[in-house]
């Protein structure tokens, strides 16, 4: 239980890779907040850790919106009356062309990718602050480290997370909170199977797990256990890292 008595706070945790970071840490011990914009999905999740053993509660919020994010995370600290972790996972992604893009676009994946990110650090930080310590885990991408054609919005806005970590890191290095992103590549979500649906999506998907060394798609729970590590007292000494859990696609230095 190296969570224990830990409080996380895990955006957009109702389904997929963040259901998977809420259940690992509360295996390991911690409390957990789900924040979602589909209250069913938070407490649903919220349920499954309650029958872990631990104490789950599913907020809905729109992370979009800083007064939403902001009520939802004092709602979160009065029950619990502490915040030791935060997870940045809300996002979306949906391929396309560049030049089939427009504003419109851009704005809803700058706001719903990094504008929450900015809303539930800004949210957080005074509570992780008065513990003295703390630690910030936020969901970049291989997209944004190394390109991929038709990812230009979500690539630039995983980006955005990665470098403003780094900063972030500096700046809150003096109060003992650590901030890391996990950057994963292809993982077996909703997203990834409407991607691989058709015979075309398909054949890419076939391409994309050739080349991957270990030869297999990631796990939601692949992602959850650096999360984990992230999280834990074993990474107290890690800060500003950018880590890609994509079975060696990368291999980034």
């Amino acid at each position: 239980m190296k969570l224990k008595d830990k409080v996380a706070i895990i955006t957009g945790g109702g389904k997929g890779i963040g259901r998977a970071i809420a259940l690992r840490l509360a295996r390991d011990g911690a409390r957990i907040a789900i924040l979602d914009i589909d209250p069913a999905s938070a407490q649903a999740v919220a349920e499954e850790v309650n029958r872990l053993g631990s104490r789950g509660i599913g907020i809905k919020a729109d992370l979009s919106r800083y007064a939403e994010t902001k009520q939802a995370v004092d709602e979160a600290y009065a029950e619990f009356g502490r915040i030791d972790i935060l997870v940045n996972n809300a996002g979306i992604d949906q391929p396309k062309p560049f030049l089939e893009t427009d504003d419109a676009f851009w704005d809803r994946f700058i706001a719903v990718n990094y504008k929450s990110y900015l809303n539930a650090c800004h949210a957080c930080i005074p509570y992780l602050m008065k513990n003295g310590q703390g630690s910030i885990i936020s969901m970049g991408s291989d997209a944004g480290r190394v390109g991929t054609a038709g990812e230009l919005i979500y690539g630039g806005t995983k980006a955005a997370i990665m470098g403003s970590s780094k900063a972030l890191a500096r700046e809150l290095a003096r109060f003992q909170i650590t901030v890391n992103c996990i950057s994963p590549g292809p993982v077996d979500t909703d997203i990834w199977r409407s991607l691989a649906a058709d015979e075309k999506g398909k054949k890419i998907a076939e391409g994309v797990v050739r080349a991957i060394p270990l030869r297999r798609i990631g796990s939601p729970e692949d992602v959850a256990g650096a999360v984990a590590f992230f999280a834990g007292d074993d990474a107290r000494y890690i800060t500003g890292q950018v880590l890609s859990v994509d079975g060696g696609l990368t291999m980034i230095g």
